[in-house]
C-alpha cells in the first residue's frame, strides 16, 4: 500500500485540497478530500490525472527533423511528406521499433502521458513466418520497458485509394488481407492485460473497403473495444469520397455504419458543420492532433462548432514532432485565436480555457484507449502527474489557475514525478531508464538513417 497526500489534487469534479490517495494492486483504493497527512505518506505538491495520448504512429519519431527540407521549385504538402514516411516504414526491423518506441514513450512519460494509443499498421517483417506478431510484440516490449500503458489498435490497411483493390509497391507492408488481419486481431487479444489493451482500427475510408469496416465494426461491438480511424484529414480525401461515394467522409460513415462513443476518429480537419452535428449524437470522440496537423500543413479544425455541441474530443501527437500533451492543448487553442483574431476563444461552462481543454482531453482520451477505468477516483487507475508548487511557471497561480499556466507557458514543464499503475516511472521530470533507453535509440537510429539514406 502506498499513500500519497497531496496539497492539491485535480480529481473528476475538479479541484480538491489536502487529498490523500491510498494505493495498492495498481489501483486507487480510497481519496479523502480535506485530509491530514500522516507520517509515512509520501507528500506532493499538486497531483493531476494522467494524460492518454489517443494516437501515436511511434516509428514515425525517427522521422522528427529529417523532411523539413523545401523541394526546389515544388510545394510540399502532406503527400510530399507521405514518401519520405515511407521510406523509413519500409526498412524498420522489429528490434529497431522496440528501441524507437521505447525512446517515443519515456519521453511521453516524462511529459505527463500515462497512456498510449499506438495506431499501428506497420505490420510486415522481413524474413519472418509472423510478420504482425513480431511487430506488435517490440510495441509491448517498448510499452513494457517504459512503464506506460498501451492501448495496441492493429491497422486494417488493403488498398491505395478509393476504387482500387490493392496497395501501391510502397504501401505493401502496410496491407493485409482481412481474414489476416482479425487472425493477428484475436491471436494479440489474448495476450491482453490490465496494461495492454486491444483495440481495432482501419487507416482511412479510401484504405479499407466498406464491407472490411463493416466487419470491423462488428468485432468491436461484440468485443466492446474502441475503434479509430483517420477521417477527413485531406481536401483530397473529402473530394475523392465525394467522387465515389457521393457523400463526404464522415457522411457517409454516419450512413452507412453504427458509429457510437467507442469510435475515435482521428484528425476530422475538413468535416462540416453539417456533419459535426450528426457526429456529436453519436457520443465518438474526435481525436486532434494539432502540432502533427500544423507540421504538414492539414488545416484547421472547427474546433467551437464541435464544442457548442459537446462533442468529445482527445489529443494525440500522431508523428511525434512534439510529445508535450500541453503543447497540444496550447496549439489547440491558438490556431483557433488566429482564425478569429480574438483571444480565449474555446467554448467550455469553465471560463478558464487551459482547465476545459485538459478536463475535457482527459475524459476523451479515457474513452479513445479503451479504459475501464478513470484515474484519480476510488477503483481507477493509479496513473497520476505530479507537480512542483515551486517551478517558476506556478509560482503565483491559485487552483484556478494553474492548468492555465501549464498549457499558456512554453517554459519546462514543472513535473516533478509520474507514476504508471502505481509504480513510479519519472522523477525530477526525467525516466527512471531514460540512460538505458537513450543509449539503444541512439544505436538505432544512426544505423536506420544510413540504411535510408544509402
Amino acid at each position: 500500500m502506498t499513500t500519497i497526500f497531496a496539497k492539491k489534487a485535480f480529481l473528476r469534479d475538479g479541484w480538491a485540497e489536502n487529498v490523500r490517495l491510498k494505493i495498492s494492486d495498481g489501483l486507487i483504493q480510497s481519496v479523502d478530500v480535506n485530509s491530514k497527512s500522516h507520517t509515512a505518506d509520501v507528500r506532493e505538491d499538486i497531483v493531476l490525472p494522467g494524460i492518454a495520448n489517443a494516437h501515436s504512429h511511434a516509428f514515425q519519431r525517427a522521422l522528427v527533423g529529417h523532411s523539413e527540407k523545401r523541394e526546389p521549385k515544388s510545394l510540399d504538402n502532406f503527400w510530399s511528406w507521405r514518401t519520405q514516411m515511407y521510406r523509413l516504414a519500409n526498412i524498420i526491423t522489429p528490434e529497431q521499433l522496440s528501441a524507437i518506441a521505447s525512446q517515443l514513450y519515456s519521453e511521453m512519460i516524462s511529459f505527463g502521458y500515462t497512456s498510449v494509443a499506438e495506431f499501428h499498421y506497420l505490420h510486415g517483417a522481413k524474413e519472418s513466418t509472423n510478420r504482425s506478431q513480431e511487430m506488435y510484440m517490440a510495441l509491448a516490449q517498448a510499452a513494457e520497458d517504459s512503464g506506460i500503458r498501451l492501448c495496441y489498435v492493429p491497422i486494417l490497411y488493403e488498398r491505395s485509394g478509393f476504387g482500387s483493390d490493392r496497395p501501391r509497391g510502397e504501401q505493401h507492408r502496410f496491407a493485409m488481407l482481412l481474414e489476416e488481419f482479425i487472425d493477428h486481431y484475436e491471436q494479440v487479444r489474448e495476450s491482453a492485460n490490465t496494461r495492454v489493451i486491444v483495440g481495432l482500427g482501419a487507416h482511412s475510408l479510401r484504405a479499407v473497403h466498406p464491407d472490411s469496416l463493416s466487419r470491423l465494426a462488428q468485432l468491436s461491438l461484440r468485443d466492446g473495444c474502441p475503434l479509430h480511424i483517420h477521417i477527413s484529414e485531406q481536401m483530397a480525401e473529402v473530394e475523392q469520397c465525394l467522387a465515389h461515394h457521393k457523400a463526404r467522409p464522415i457522411e457517409w460513415l454516419l450512413k452507412e455504419l453504427p458509429v457510437d462513443r467507442r469510435w475515435c476518429l482521428v484528425h476530422a480537419t475538413h468535416a462540416s458543420e453539417q456533419e459535426l452535428d450528426a457526429l456529436a449524437e453519436t457520443h465518438a470522440v474526435i481525436c486532434l492532433c494539432p502540432s502533427t496537423e500544423a507540421n504538414l500543413g492539414d488545416g484547421i479544425f472547427k474546433l467551437n462548432a464541435w464544442l457548442e455541441k459537446n462533442g468529445r474530443i482527445a489529443i494525440g501527437s500522431d508523428s511525434h514532432v512534439t510529445v508535450n500533451p500541453f503543447e497540444e492543448l496550447r496549439w489547440i487553442e491558438y490556431e483557433q485565436r488566429l482564425l478569429s483574431r480574438s483571444r480565449n476563444v474555446a467554448v467550455f461552462e469553465d471560463t478558464h480555457i487551459g482547465q476545459g481543454l485538459f478536463q475535457r482531453v482527459v475524459q476523451g482520451g479515457t474513452t479513445s484507449c479503451g479504459h475501464s477505468k478513470d484515474s484519480l477516483c476510488p477503483g481507477g487507475y493509479a496513473d497520476l502527474v505530479c507537480l512542483d508548487e515551486q517551478h517558476p511557471v506556478l509560482l503565483g497561480h491559485e487552483s484556478d489557475s494553474i492548468l492555465d499556466a501549464l498549457v499558456f507557458s512554453g517554459y519546462p514543464l514543472p513535473i516533478n514525478r509520474v507514476m504508471v499503475g502505481g509504480a513510479w516511472y519519472a522523477a525530477q521530470g526525467v525516466h527512471i531508464y531514460e540512460k538505458e533507453i537513450k543509449k539503444r535509440f541512439q544505436h538505432v537510429v544512426g544505423d536506420l538513417w544510413n540504411t535510408a539514406q544509402s
